[in-house]
């Protein structure tokens, strides 16, 4: 009988990438040779001061931007190998994004919010599944509700079950509980950390909040654009 490996595949890895721009002053290093690599399900954060690069590598990782040197895989796809248009249909194939303010479309109501990546995917059935992650973070009795009324707490709930419904491979949270109260924010975070854990999806966030970082399975540090450290937290 085969004996199949219980080691859990690489969905996200970073090969060496830096990032360079042109400023009045000359030539301007966001990130510099920075390279890791990110296991399906794991929870990940991203740390360092203010200006360190994080935004800019967040971007890298999702496709939004392309590196000036190295390379981002991911879930198989070699990002620099594609065209705006392919990195576009791997993002909405194997990315969910999560922001500090919301992106919600204010004309939509909670649910048709929730299904609308699930229709842009062509599932067959979006209404139950919105409905069904709905359910899950706790907004069954607020659905029909627009995003003017909703607080900041449910819309960051919608945007949550938005983010999770398609079961994307990697979701990208950055600064998630910015605009929200301690009380709440830590309320959105147990939400989100226990969607991690019954989900297959990699969670990558983006916080200057230590405590919460250290929550994740991993805290990938940066200072001036340099990965200094890569620290797997103790259970």
């Amino acid at each position: 009988m085969e004996i199949q490996s219980k080691e859990k595949a690489t969905v996200l890895a970073a090969h060496d990438i830096s990032k360079e721009v042109s400023s009045p002053e000359g030539g301007l290093t966001i990130l510099a040779d920075v390279s890791f690599a990110i296991l399906a399900g794991e929870s990940v954060a991203v740390v360092g001061p203010s200006g360190a690069g994080k935004s800019t590598l967040l971007a890298l990782l999702a496709g939004l931007d392309l590196p000036t040197r190295g390379h981002v895989v991911l879930n198989g796809a070699n990002l620099s190998d594609l065209d705006e248009d392919g990195r576009a249909k791997v993002r909405a194939e194997s990315v969910g994004f999560v922001f500090q303010s919301f992106h919600l479309v204010p004309s939509l109501n909670a649910l048709e919010n929730v299904m609308l990546p699930l229709e842009l995917a062509g599932a067959e059935d979006a209404r139950n599944t919105a409905l069904g992650i709905i359910d899950k973070v706790g907004l069954n009795d607020r659905w029909r509700h627009y995003p003017a009324q909703l607080s900041g707490g449910e819309k960051q709930r919608v945007a949550i079950a938005r983010a999770f419904a398609t079961e994307p491979a990697v979701l990208f949270a950055d600064e998630p509980t910015g605009n929200l109260d301690s009380r709440t924010g830590g309320t959105i975070m147990e939400l989100m950390f226990e969607l991690n854990r019954s989900s297959s999806t990699t969670l990558i966030l983006v916080t200057h909040d230590l405590s919460l970082a250290e929550r994740c399975d991993r805290v990938l540090s940066l200072d001036a654009g340099r990965l200094v450290s890569d620290t797997r937290v103790a259970a």
